[in-house]
Formats: structure tokens, sequence, C-alpha cells
């Protein structure tokens, strides 16, 4: 997949995606942005769906729910990563869509304003899959009191995929979780169809996308 990727730009000013000031503006996310929009969602989406769980007579079905949504984006993230944001482009259009969504970040991954989902892309992203949980927890399994939790931890995890991808890229880790965690996310950045977890490897090894094999230069940054 490596084609569907520009080569890296380094020490330049942001390449520009837009001709419009307007859209070209909400490209560019500070990680602040990622907290403020999203945990007050999260929060209240928790909460009602505790109050729901009282009512419905399942008062500790929330935390359980809040912990699988957490683990739905883990996949989430890994499958839109892997399939959506390394699709392999085969026309013109699809090669400026695949740039928009990802490509940019490959060719300029040290843009600290491109580091976390914009609210143009995240915004729609997230009514998509409320109404998806909705559809299949409130009406299929008749469970409606967990969709508020799942979501809240779905939107949490994104919360902390986002600000994970932001620290990997700017801070120095000297050892732990967070050394591990970039040495992975760097190894990605120079082997594209590769290694495509970046708040955890889980799915990698589910998915055998983790190469056996270590390779050098682990810690720069395409």
């Amino acid at each position: 997949m490596s084609g569907t990727h520009d080569s890296a730009v380094q020490g330049t000013a942001p390449i520009r995606l837009f001709a419009s000031d307007t859209l070209e503006f909400f490209t560019h996310v500070h990680p602040a942005t990622v907290l403020v929009a999203w945990v007050p969602v999260a929060a209240a989406s928790l909460v009602w769906g505790i109050a729901l769980s009282g009512e419905s007579g399942h008062p500790y079905s929330a935390i359980p729910g809040f912990v699988v949504g957490i683990i739905l984006w883990t996949i989430t993230e890994y499958l839109l990563h892997r399939f959506i944001f390394h699709f392999t482009p085969r026309t013109p259009l699809r090669k400026r869509i695949s740039f928009l969504m990802h490509g940019v970040h490959h060719a300029q991954p040290r843009v600290k304003t491109r580091l976390v989902m914009p609210l143009m892309v995240s915004v729609p992203l997230a009514l998509l899959f409320y109404l998806l949980f909705s559809v299949v927890v409130s009406h299929f399994m008749g469970a409606r009191w967990l969709t508020g939790p799942l979501f809240s931890g779905f939107v949490i995890g994104y919360v902390c995929y986002d600000l994970t991808h932001y620290a990997l890229h700017n801070v120095q880790f000297k050892g732990g979780l967070g050394k591990f965690l970039r040495t992975h996310h760097m190894r990605h950045h120079t082997e594209w169809d590769s290694r495509f977890g970046v708040s955890t490897p889980l799915w990698d090894h589910v998915f055998r996308t983790e190469p056996s094999k270590k390779t050098a230069g682990d810690d720069g940054q395409r």
C-alpha cells in the first residue's frame, strides 16, 4: 500500500488542502479540541445510560456497556485505519480523497495541527456510529439502556486514540508503554501496510498485520 501515500515532506509549511480559506482553517485542529468537544458528549451519554439502566431494572449494566464500547472502538480504529485510511486508490479522484483523509499525515507527520481528527470528519462519523448503536442495541436487541454507555465508551476510546496519536508524534518517551506504542507507530510510518493499531497493537496480532521481524530506524518519523 505504499503507493497510496506521497513521500514524507519534512521541515516545510503545512500542505494546503483546499482553495477555500474556511475549509483550510478547519483542517487544522488543536488537540484540546478533542477533549472540549467529546468528553461532555461521552459524560452525557453515560449519565443518560445510567439513568435508563435504573429505570429499566438493569442498574449494573452501564459500566460493562461502557467497557464494551471502549473495546468496540479499538477494533473500529484498526479497521478504519487499515481499510479506509489505507485503501488503494485507482483513480485521480480516489487518490485525492486518500490524500485528504490520511495521505497528508504520512507526507507531513510532524505537522502538529493535523494529528487529530477534524470535527468536520469526527462529528458525522460519531452520528453514524450512534445511529448504528441505536438501531442494533435499542431496536434489534431491545436494550435501549445500553446505547448510551456503549456510545460513551466508544467516544472515550476515540478520545484516547486521538490524544495518543498526538503524543506519539510529539513526546520522546524514555520507556514503558509510551515508548512501546511510539516505536510501533513509527514503524507504521515506514511500513505502510502493517501496524495499523495506534492506541493498541492488539488487533494487529489478531489479524496478522504485526510483522515478526524487527526493522531498523524504528523511532524515525517519515
